[in-house]
């Protein structure tokens, strides 16, 4: 998984030819770290097909401000430069991430 921050979220998400799904997560988030080992199986699953970042939240404030993210944990998911969909707090569940991927590829 590629690590972003305000220099490199431009051309790896804005202008990436995959769609993207940008996992938003803090060092003090224990859902966002519980969930971190399945995100990470499923950006081997997808390889070739979805490119899968993350973004610390806590190192990265100003970026997060202007993604208009609240909260962690929070994925959202890009194609062709364009936000398609996010989803935050209870409803982030690997199943959740899975079918807006699917939804992407389409």
């Amino acid at each position: 998984m590629i690590e972003l921050n305000k220099d490199n979220f431009e051309s790896e998400v804005l202008q990436s030819d995959l769609p993207v799904v940008v996992d938003l997560w803090g060092p003090k988030c224990g859902p966002c770290l519980a969930l971190m080992p399945q995100v990470e199986e499923l950006s081997s699953q997808y390889e070739g097909k979805v490119k899968f970042c993350k973004l610390n939240v806590a190192e990265n404030r100003r970026l997060v401000i202007s993604l208009k993210v609240m909260g962690v944990p929070t994925f959202l998911f890009y194609k062709g430069g364009e936000l398609k969909d996010r989803i935050s707090g209870e409803e982030v569940t690997i199943e959740a991430i899975k079918e807006r991927m699917e939804k992407l590829l389409q």
